[in-house]
């Protein structure tokens, strides 16, 4: 089952009562029928009303009389809550095992980041996971011959996140790549959707050619952090 990232609970059930549990779960406030229905991902009002309904008749949401309007909010008393706080709450839990895996990695990434449709939350069931992997320079690598005083912001940027732009002590290529292969794997697992995986060097994220913007422009739009330093963010040879 490949996971909508527009609406995640569809994973869990294909009834309207997921986008409204998730919708009061994360309520800070009681909501009318209407403004669930506003912020649902999916359903009409009158399908949104009928599973408020239901949902009144088995306890899990409560109805409260505020003068001409009825209000309804989750019963966190509800033994099924935590249930409903878990349909609201997938892709932060997307998230934290991305973060929780990259910090694992033998050759931990730099920066890592979400972004694209699964960061902006408007994709399909047939989107991809997008995943920006900035990784310290490997064998090979494009990288500067003299110190620039973009090369040196970029080595500042690096030493605070843990890493060494210098190829000595040798990074662990091989672990980087057998990692990366790993967590196709497991973001499929995870969620039914395959992963895009960009993989770049710092040096080539910071010295993107200027006509070569999009994805850059992308990232600091719309981008979900998993891993490293987010000053890398701001530096560019073309910002």
């Amino acid at each position: 089952m490949i996971m909508d990232l527009v609406d995640p609970t569809r994973a869990l059930t294909p009834t309207l009562d997921g986008p409204v549990l998730s919708v009061l779960a994360r309520a800070g406030r009681p909501l009318t029928v209407g403004e669930i229905a506003q912020q649902a991902a999916r359903g009409s009002e009158i399908g949104i009303r009928r599973s408020v309904a239901r949902l009144v008749d088995q306890g899990l949401v409560t109805a409260t009389q505020m003068g001409r309007n009825q209000v309804h909010e989750l019963n966190r008393d509800h033994v099924a809550a935590p249930a409903a706080a878990l349909l609201a709450d997938l892709r932060l839990v997307l998230w934290k095992r991305l973060r929780e895996t990259l910090s694992g990695w033998a050759e931990k990434p730099v920066y890592a980041c979400v972004f694209g449709s699964a960061a902006r939350g408007d994709g399909g069931p047939d989107s991809d996971i997008d995943l920006l992997l900035v990784h310290q320079l490997f064998p090979g690598d494009e990288k500067p011959e003299a110190e620039t005083p973009l090369w040196v912001k970029l080595l500042g940027a690096l030493a605070t996140a843990g890493s060494t732009p210098r190829l000595s002590p040798r990074p662990n290529v091989k672990a980087w790549h057998v990692a990366v292969d790993a967590l196709h794997g497991s973001v499929r697992r995870w969620t039914g959707n395959p992963l895009h995986a960009v993989e770049l060097s710092a040096w080539q994220w910071v010295n993107q050619p200027s006509n070569d913007a999009g994805l850059r422009d992308e990232i600091r739009s719309h981008s979900i952090p998993v891993a490293g330093n987010p000053d890398l963010l701001t530096l560019s040879s073309h910002a």
